[in-house]
């Protein structure tokens, strides 16, 4: 059976990388989603990442740590870049091509972000990791994850979190919350559900991009959603 999707933008947040660590970077994890995305690559998947980097820098408020806004976001990129090479690395480890661009120069340990070449790496079955965000500050990893998405064409965004899916109320705090299996872009924004940040949730609903929010902490999840399988909530 031939996957559902032909090119995919995963995105993870920094804090799944944590594993049951409180800050940096767990092996288990990173070898885990190495092992993951080499399995849909193996399908002949075209898969992009774009990684958080919450696990080592997040944006705190400039009143409790003097660091202003702008400056923040600069670092967080940063993060995101070290999140990238440790993936880029735990997937060459298992035997995938991998390429890493960034968003901001750093020619030594990146290319630069180029569009083309983005979709030249995919056609030829390299994975494809977009580090430092959009590039500028304010903007969250959502909306560069949404952004790469719309850039290279990509068949839809699945968002790997802790939780199976999108719940009519937090599943962690309210026993009685049911997943919805799918639901529309309009139904998401009317009743407040937190998928992404409004920028990046926009960005997918202005360009018809459906986004799949699923439990990527379940080996083979990854699998199953790029194949079609009823795994996760599908937003469209």
């Amino acid at each position: 059976m031939a996957p559902k999707y032909n090119r995919i933008l995963l995105k993870l947040s920094g804090e799944s990388l944590m594993g049951d660590r409180s800050f940096g970077l767990d092996p288990k994890m990173l070898e885990r989603y190495a092992l993951d995305i080499k399995a849909v690559a193996a399908l002949g998947v075209q898969v992009a990442v774009v990684i958080g980097g919450g696990n080592i820098y997040r944006g705190m408020n400039e009143a409790e740590t003097g660091i202003e806004r702008a400056q923040g976001d600069y670092m967080g990129m940063l993060a995101t870049m070290i999140n990238g090479m440790a993936l880029q690395a735990s997937l060459e480890k298992v035997g995938v091509k991998t390429r890493l661009q960034s968003a901001i120069k750093m020619e030594q340990i990146a290319e630069p972000y180029i569009r083309r070449r983005a979709i030249r790496h995919l056609e030829k079955g390299r994975v494809v990791i977009f580090g430092a965000g959009t590039g500028n500050p304010y903007f969250t990893t959502d909306t560069a994850g949404s952004l790469r998405a719309v850039e290279i064409n990509a068949d839809v965004i699945l968002k790997g979190t802790r939780v199976d899916g999108i719940y009519t109320a937090d599943p962690e705090k309210d026993p009685t919350a049911t997943r919805y299996e799918s639901i529309s872009f309009n139904e998401v924004i009317s009743k407040e559900l937190k998928v992404m940040d409004m920028t990046a949730f926009t960005l997918c609903q202005e360009n018809n991009l459906p986004i799949i929010v699923f439990d990527m902490n379940k080996t083979g999840n990854l699998t199953a959603v790029v194949n079609g399988e009823n795994v996760g909530t599908l937003v469209k």
